[in-house]
């Protein structure tokens, strides 16, 4: 029987070849194709997801989108065009039908009298007053953050709380404060025997007083601001440098500065805009008296506009406009990273 099954085996013929490849060709082909159709198919799916979120995102803004541009864009381009004409309070009927005029708005400005005393109150308003509104929340932010270590919320809210008060309170009571006669300020330096002088009345101290005032308002915020700045300071290098033998002003100056300029740089930037656009201190505390001391660029604006100088109104806001763009690109050029 082995004989017989030897003999039989061999006389069976051999696997092809052909076929055995063929069938494992056939397989690979097959295992090909099922790799190379399961690629594109992800990538369909993950962009018609994409394509849905992109839809659904602009289906949520378009509610803002809308408002945008009926209450903001739209008003803008509409004061920009304005600003090129000699459009006036009688033309409101028919804003399509003045004249275009070009720069004379601009032009006009720049030789007004009381546009450019507007001005140069301005720029006092800011070089005196962001300093020191500058200086005075980065101290209240440096003792709340090291000398201050009991009652530091009370503290914080003592000095915010100007911030969020009305300016019309705020105004009614420095008014109170520094009235010729019976004002506070006036009363305790006659107690030293000194005659206080008339702080809103007299042209030389009227913007001075304001700018006291916006800074006590405003200083509040830039120490919260530099409050958060200096918590994220590492005390390490501070522990360093005073093993090394630096002093507290060198510490400050060479550790601390340098690690809160992102803080600094906003700070900066943020209270010289507002500060250029100041209107309410002197529209409630003084009209912009006396003699035109005291009157802001912002506010002369507003009385063109209240005056009915649309066209003339619209090209002061737009060089307002201008002075804060440059004065904004001034500081983030000076504040950068060197």
């Amino acid at each position: 029987m082995t004989t017989q099954s030897a003999s039989s085996a061999a006389a069976l013929p051999p696997p092809s070849p052909s076929r055995s490849r063929g069938s494992s060709g056939s397989r690979g082909n097959r295992g090909s194709r099922g790799n190379g159709s399961s690629g594109p198919r992800p990538a369909r799916r993950r962009g018609r997801r994409a394509a849905a979120e992109a839809r659904a995102g602009l289906l949520l803004s378009l509610p803002f989108v809308v408002l945008f541009g009926i209450f903001i864009a739209w008003p803008v381009l509409q004061s920009m065009f304005m600003s090129f004409t000699d459009m006036r309070i009688t033309d409101i009927r028919s804003p399509f039908a003045v004249d275009f005029v070009g720069l004379d708005n601009y032009i006009a400005a720049f030789h007004d009298p009381v546009f450019r005393r507007a001005a140069l109150n301005t720029g006092v308003f800011v070089l005196v007053g962001v300093p020191l509104t500058i200086i005075a929340g980065l101290s209240a932010a440096i003792a709340l953050n090291r000398g201050v270590l009991k009652l530091r919320g009370l503290f914080r809210m003592g000095f915010y709380t100007p911030v969020v008060t009305s300016i019309v309170a705020v105004a009614v009571v420095w008014r109170f404060l520094l009235q010729p006669e019976n004002g506070l300020v006036n009363t305790v330096l006659g107690w030293v025997g000194i005659d206080g002088p008339n702080w809103l009345g007299d042209e030389r101290t009227a913007l001075l007083s304001l700018i006291v005032m916006a800074m006590w308002r405003n200083f509040g915020t830039s120490m919260v601001i530099f409050l958060a700045g200096l918590q994220a300071v590492d005390r390490g290098l501070h522990e360093a440098a005073a093993l090394d033998g630096a002093n507290a002003w060198q510490r400050f100056r060479n550790i601390t500065i340098p690690s809160i300029r992102p803080t600094l740089l906003f700070v900066l930037v943020t209270t010289s805009i507002g500060y250029l656009q100041f209107f309410e201190e002197p529209f409630v505390m003084t009209g912009g008296g006396p003699l035109n001391s005291t009157i802001s660029a912002s506010m002369y604006t507003y009385n063109q506009f209240g005056f009915g100088n649309y066209g003339m109104a619209g090209a002061m806001a737009y060089l307002t406009f201008i002075v804060i763009g440059i004065v904004t690109l001034a500081q983030f050029r000076l504040m950068r990273e060197k």
